[in-house]
């Protein structure tokens, strides 16, 4: 047997395939359980990649996510998300999936072997960028290959990893080991690894978007609110903090052109939407300090 945690066989495995249903689902479940509680081991190596990350958007560089397999799903799908949660520009995320990002349902496992093309879809790395990569083995042929050519461009890499040891984690600057238990179903690692990855990389993000100033008393106050449920939520947002009718807030994000920090400080103060905006220039895009200063 690998000495890979991750290839272990679980201590409650033997017979899973001749018990009852429901007995088989509540030890799925309790794996995911403990694979997540895992998670708050890694917690000072996330602050400190999360404040890496956050320099690198704050000098209008690039933030880079790279995996293969399942890995690579729980990587692009936090890289996806960060436009419209925060409004991160697109221009400053690349995702790079061994294989490239699945169209249909296949996701061929030979891809993580693959490590042709890597330089030349990394060539524009520089040393204002963070590379976020991600292999629940931690010897992954392709993330490896990717994390070597970041150090090689002077990048900032954050390796997460659901094994001791492994050379992703030895090789990255910020080094965020999961270690889960062994899987339910041996070397699943989209099971309990990949449900500890999500989350990592949920709170990698989320603790940027915060030293950003985009998050405020636990709202998203840099949503880019493109449909109908994100613009009722940046409505919410607004009534909320700046303690005004809907129809008012409504009117300041129309005024605001939907931008809903500035809306708050027009809602709350009666700010123009060039004073609001200035403003929040000023705190790095902050509202609280400016919303302290003017109420």
């Amino acid at each position: 047997m690998s000495a890979k945690t991750t290839e272990h066989l679980h201590d409650s495995a033997a017979g899973l395939d001749q018990r009852p249903p429901a007995e088989i689902a509540a030890l799925l479940a309790s794996g995911q359980v403990a694979a997540a509680e895992n998670v708050q081991k890694a917690i000072p190596a996330i602050c400190a990649g999360a404040m890496a990350m956050a320099r690198t958007i704050n000098a209008g560089a690039c933030l880079h996510y790279a995996a293969a397999g399942s890995s690579g799903l729980m990587a692009a799908a936090d890289a996806q998300e960060l436009g419209g949660t925060f409004s991160i520009p697109a221009a400053q995320l690349r995702i790079h999936v061994a294989g490239g990002l699945p169209s249909g349902v296949e996701m061929p496992g030979d891809t993580e072997d693959a490590t042709d093309g890597l330089a030349t879809a990394l060539a524009e790395l520089s040393e204002k960028d963070t590379l976020i990569t991600v292999s629940a083995s931690g010897s992954t042929p392709f993330t490896i290959a990717a994390a070597r050519i970041g150090k090689s461009k002077g990048a900032t890499v954050i390796g997460i990893a659901n094994n001791a040891g492994s050379e992703l984690l030895d090789m990255s600057d910020h080094a965020v080991l999961l270690e889960t238990p062994p899987e339910v179903l041996s070397g699943s690692t989209r099971m309990g690894a990949g449900t500890a990855q999500k989350i990592a990389l949920n709170m990698l993000s989320t603790l940027m978007a915060t030293h950003l100033g985009h998050v405020h008393d636990g709202m998203m106050v840099n949503v880019n609110a493109d449909n109908i449920k994100l613009r009722a939520r940046a409505c919410g947002i607004v009534v909320q903090i700046a303690g005004v009718s809907e129809a008012t807030a409504q009117q300041a994000l129309d005024a605001a052109g939907g931008d809903v920090k500035a809306a708050v400080l027009m809602a709350a103060t009666g700010l123009s939407r060039d004073i609001a905006q200035a403003r929040l220039k000023e705190s790095n895009g902050h509202l609280r300090p400016v919303l302290e200063r003017t109420v």
